[in-house]
């Protein structure tokens, strides 16, 4: 019954009464059996109804204490009793005690499975106890037994085995105490043979072992020493460690590794390595400079071993500078070639580890070697940039200890030719871009190549003012590749490797310097080994650098004996490479004097009948130097945009100067032909304004700021007095223009073919200035080709005469003549004697084709405009009279046709235009005159006075005068 009332508390019912034992004493007030609890709960049911049920029970029903129900429901009844009422009081009581039943039915059947389930465990208990009793009794049985049967003997032969055992276990240990007390000799072998794996397993062996016997007396002492052993080891170990990083060995390394990795202590080897390869660096530049400075000392002072090392690379000579640097370089390639190899031994190792581990099944062991593993990695790609910094401020220190201005350019090619060659180590150590160095080396670049472009420009001046523009023979196929300077693009290597050895890696442009030389060499000996080679290839062959007097390049050569053996060849061969090699200077522009080239014999000339570029001594020399400017370029890149802009520099001095020798004319502006173009006027004005120095001398009062713009401007050059153009016979120094104009167009044929190259190398935020430069200034080269030759054309032929003869010619004939004009032969005459001195010339100077046809389109142009200025001159003239005109127009061409090949004849149409318009009436007049504006005024006028009274009148005339003073009004 407690039951029933504890779970109908869970249920969250209220408690019936203790005294529910007293309900029998009601009338059918009783627990229900099993077929009555199956009957209740068959029975169809509200379970909220029965729960209202439930809950109107009163509470006096669940009370604890002890309750008599009759009495209770007896005393509640009234004093007077209803029949009715009472039964349906009853009903209600029978009501709830139906729901109460019915709800303990539940709760019984419900905990029915757990009850089963308990009951079976308590039984599983009773039985466990059951066997545990008679284990215990048989045990008891058989200790009796074993009491009754034992005896003292047989204890007394256990005592002396176990006695026997005891004395071979003491036995053993004294054996290795023994051995432990020799193993310090053996471990001092094994550190002599460098087995440092073996000595530390051997120490922890032994150690382990000396653990297990530690309660003998003698083996603390032994611990004692194997610890002072063990830490010997480890010094022995970090000198080890020390010298990989100047020549890695991979067996030695991996004896090191392993005998860090025995000890457990590989993240801190990794630390050790890295100061180390820091100190190495230290200890490697200054004892290299150290060893130069006291070589170049000649004494045994030991104060330079007190210095700094920023101190001591100011005591570096001159001499001794650039093989000190090679050395230095060679010195850092091998600590960085030494990290590289230690980088690709721990990939190799990491793999197989990575693979073993995969293999195995300890997991904290692999675990703790992938942590171990993951931190060397980091350590060692975070030391590739640290290294290579060190690297970069030790050479930058050095760099700085000696004005490079001092060197020669040779020289100083040379020294960013080691630089570059160090740059292009560190971008494949690390990928670094080399900013210390760079910006260290450009800053001092820029400032030597600013004074050497300087001297550059004087010495170009005065090249130029010295040059007697002969021709320079070269072989027809000449090329700029087949010169030393450009080398090193025909070769399409990189600055520094050296030409024997270009074939060698010409398969494999993909392999890294680091793979190339992992096995052995070192690219900076190559430098060292190749330099002479390199000079002679490279950089002799200009001879800017020679040491000998400036003033014997530039005198003139009396004899034979005095010219250089390049300029008694026949040509210049550079294909082969049989220069001279101790040439010094470059051949001065007057030391090929015309006597001097009119002596050689016919054959010598041959080569003006094939297609041999036409260029001079100077002409050579700017291209030489822009191969120059082009290796410093290729070789230290940040500064292509200096170097590009001072080789444009290059072009438009020369550009300007042929200019002003030969093309300077102000009367060409003023026949309205357009000879010079817009784009041509605005780059001379640009050159003028930007390079040229106007100034015949300073002003002392000029400010600081007009001084420091003067620096960077080149006086104007002036044309030599031995050039002479002022001779009919040569028609004007036409040879000397030819070679002038062609070798400027030659000299834009090479930037034009070298613009690829440069524009590989130019930043492309300076690109537009390279575009501009080739697009205003190399492309407008060949248009000085008309300026120039026009100035030939306007007189080679007389057409002043050609006027006088014209204007004796009556033109108001009554008859239509027969016969040409003499005028016109003599015009003929003329064009036959530029002819035969054309020919002359090209004897001299091979005349190209574009050079042969302006030539004669210029004179053919003038000619025509000529012969309309002396038909405009005409005050009278007849129809018959304009029928001649045209009968000698014929003639001419005629004649002309036979002495050129040029179609159509220039200025064709100006003349035979004007001949026709004499026969237009009034009205067709008025509108040719206004779409005809390539006429003067004068001829315009002339050719309506003329008109006039023949088919138009006074009234005609004067409108048609108007019209051309409107026409010529914007002109004024």
């Amino acid at each position: 019954m407690q039951k029933i009332k504890s779970l109908m508390t869970r249920q969250g019912l209220k408690s019936p009464p203790e005294s529910l034992s007293d309900l029998g004493a009601i009338e059918n007030l009783r627990v229900p059996g099993k077929e009555e609890f199956r009957e209740l709960r068959e029975q169809p049911s509200d379970p909220q109804a029965e729960q209202e049920l439930i809950n109107s029970i009163e509470q006096v029903y669940f009370s604890t204490d002890s309750f008599d129900i009759v009495k209770y429901e007896l005393e509640k009844l009234p004093p007077i009793l209803n029949l009715q009422e009472l039964e349906e009081y009853r009903d209600k009581l029978k009501q709830q005690q139906a729901a109460v039943s019915k709800k303990v039915a539940d709760l019984i059947l419900e905990k029915q499975p757990a009850y089963v389930k308990e009951l079976e465990r308590v039984t599983s208990l009773q039985t466990g106890l059951q066997l545990a009793a008679v284990i215990c009794t048989n045990g008891r049985r058989h200790l009796n037994i074993a009491k009754e049967g034992f005896t003292q003997a047989s204890l007394g032969l256990l005592a002396n085995q176990r006695k026997r055992q005891l004395l071979i276990g003491l036995l053993k240990s004294l054996r290795t105490i023994k051995t432990l007390q020799r193993t310090d000799v053996r471990l001092s072998e094994m550190l002599e043979e460098e087995d440092y794996p073996g000595a530390i397993q051997l120490c922890l062996e032994c150690q382990k072992a000396a653990s297990t016997f530690k309660h003998y007396s003698c083996i603390s002492e032994l611990n004692s020493k194997l610890q002072d052993t063990l830490e010997q080891i480890e010094e022995q170990l970090d000198v080890a460690l020390s010298k990989i990083c100047k020549n890695f060995d991979i067996n030695h390394y991996t004896k090191v590794q392993q005998a860090y990795r025995l000890l457990g202590k590989t993240q801190t080897a990794m630390d050790q390595l890295h100061m180390h390869f820091t100190q190495a660096i230290h200890n490697t530049v200054f004892q290299v400079v150290l060893g130069y400075v006291e070589l170049c000392a000649g004494n045994t002072d030991t104060k330079f071993q007190k210095l700094q090392y920023k101190d001591l690379c100011t005591h570096v000579t001159p001499d001794s500078y650039i093989p000190c640097l090679a050395d230095l370089c060679k010195a850092l390639w091998e600590v960085m070639l030494s990290y590289y190899r230690t980088m690709e031994w721990h990939e190799k190792h990491d793999n197989e580890d990575t693979t073993s581990a995969s293999e195995g099944s300890n997991i904290i062991g692999t675990e703790e070697t992938d942590f171990d593993r993951g931190y060397i990695k980091k350590k060692l790609e975070h030391g590739l940039t640290r290294i290579w910094q060190d690297v970069q401020l030790k050479v930058k220190t050095y760099l700085l200890g000696t004005d490079l201005s001092i060197f020669k350019y040779d020289d100083f090619i040379f020294v960013l030719d080691i630089i570059s060659r160090l740059m292009q180590v560190g971008e494949e150590f690390c990928g670094s871009k080399s900013e210390v160095l760079q910006e260290s080396i450009r800053k001092q670049s820029v400032n030597y190549f600013k004074n050497y472009h300087r001297t550059r420009l004087d010495e170009l001046r005065m090249f130029l003012e010295n040059e007697t523009w002969e021709l320079c023979p070269v072989k027809s196929n000449f090329s700029i590749l087949q010169l030393h300077e450009f080398k090193f693009m025909e070769q399409s290597r990189s600055p520094s490797v050296s030409p024997s050895k270009q074939q060698a890696s010409a398969s494999s442009k993909t392999v890294t310097l680091f793979e190339q030389y992992c096995s052995g060499g070192n690219p900076f000996e190559i430098q060292a080994n190749h330099k002479d080679e390199e000079t002679e290839d490279v950089l002799a062959s200009n001879g800017y650098e020679s040491d000998e007097p400036e003033k014997s390049a530039y005198q003139e050569y009396d004899s034979d004996s005095d010219v250089p053996e390049e300029l008694k060849r026949d040509y210049v061969d550079e294909q082969t490479g049989d220069a001279p090699v101790k040439r010094t200077e470059a051949p001065p522009a007057t030391c090929v004097s015309r006597e001097t080239l009119k002596s050689r014999k016919k054959s010598d000339y041959s080569l003006n009948k094939v297609n041999a570029p036409i260029l001079t001594n100077t002409t050579l020399n700017v291209v030489r130097l822009v191969g120059k400017y082009m290796q410093m370029m290729n070789i230290l890149k940040p500064i292509a945009f200096d170097v590009i802009h001072f080789m444009s520099q290059l072009f438009d001095y020369y550009m300007y100067a042929i200019y002003t020798f030969f093309g300077r004319n102000d009367s060409l502006e003023s026949t309205g032909l357009g000879l010079s173009s817009s784009r041509l006027r605005t780059t001379l004005n640009r050159i003028q304004e930007s390079l040229i120095d106007l100034e015949v001398s300073a002003d002392a009062a000029a400010t600081l700021t007009a001084a420091e713009e003067r620096k960077e401007k080149v006086p104007s050059p002036h044309l030599s007095h031995l050039v002479v153009l002022t001779s009919g016979d040569t028609l004007y120094g036409l040879a000397e223009r030819v070679v002038a104009t062609e070798s400027l167009v030659f000299l834009a044929e090479q930037f034009e073919f070298l613009q690829p190259h440069l524009d590989a190398v130019m930043p492309a935020v300076k690109k537009p200035f390279l575009q501009q430069f080739y697009s205003q200034t190399v492309s407008t080269a060949s248009e000085l080709r008309k300026p120039i030759y026009w100035i030939v054309a306007g007189k080679a032929i007389d057409y002043e005469q050609m006027l006088l003869l014209m204007a004796n010619v009556k033109w108001d004939v009554k008859e239509i003549m027969s016969q040409h004009n003499i005028y016109v032969d003599a015009l003929l005459k003329e064009f036959e004697q530029f002819n035969r001195r054309l020919n002359e010339v090209s004897k001299r100077v091979r005349i190209p084709l574009p050079v042969s046809n302006i030539l004669w389109e210029h004179c053919i142009r003038l000619a025509n405009r000529t012969i309309v200025e002396g038909y405009a001159n005409v005050k009278k003239c007849s129809n018959e009279g304009r029928a001649l005109m045209q009968l000698d127009f014929q003639q001419f061409l005629m004649k002309l046709e036979k002495l050129t090949d040029i179609r159509p004849i220039p200025d064709k149409e100006f003349v035979e235009t004007y001949i026709k318009a004499y026969y237009l009436t009034e009205n067709d007049m008025e509108r040719w005159i206004k779409e005809h504006r390539e006429y003067s005024t004068k001829q315009l006028t002339n050719l309506v006075n003329v008109c006039l009274g023949s088919h138009i009148n006074k009234k005609a005339r004067q409108k048609l005068l108007a019209a051309i003073d409107d026409i010529d009004r914007p002109k004024r």
